[in-house]
């Protein structure tokens, strides 16, 4: 099943390169103008008109390989995940996950549903000894 997967992917990078080129290389609405007044375009290896009508079915051939290939991407995909399944539930059917277990019951919660931080007691830290500060009193001098 991966190698189909990996098949189907490259032939769907392919096919999005391929239209992206085709799409870069079609003329505009605006280019029409241009080409009656004799710019070269039936000079063409297409001729006047036969390089637009070769260029759109080029890019809707692309467009239909690419369409094709992503459901195909996704049905594989979604084929390979009922099976990974355990049940043949929903993700909404399935036990929630532990995440509920790791807040304590007794932890007050605020409005938003988040715990508050369980209160601490502020301890002030110990005088240091008069020993320490008296070379520090004596280098200020």
């Amino acid at each position: 099943m991966q190698i189909w997967m990996t098949l189907v992917l490259a032939l769907q990078l392919l096919s999005a390169l391929a239209m992206i080129g085709l799409v870069l290389i079609q003329h505009g609405k605006g280019a029409d103008m241009g080409a009656s007044f004799g710019s070269g375009a039936s000079g063409s290896l297409f001729g006047a008109t036969g390089s637009a009508n070769f260029l759109s079915r080029s890019t809707a051939a692309c467009a239909t390989v690419f369409f094709v290939s992503t459901l195909a991407l996704a049905l594989m995909s979604n084929a390979g995940s009922n099976r990974a399944a355990n049940s043949g539930g929903t993700v909404l059917d399935r036990p929630a996950a532990a995440a509920s277990a790791a807040v304590p019951a007794t932890a007050p919660a605020l409005p938003s549903g988040v715990p508050m931080p369980a209160a601490t007691t502020r301890t002030e830290p110990a005088a240091a000894p008069a020993a320490a500060s008296a070379p520090a009193a004596a280098a200020s001098q």
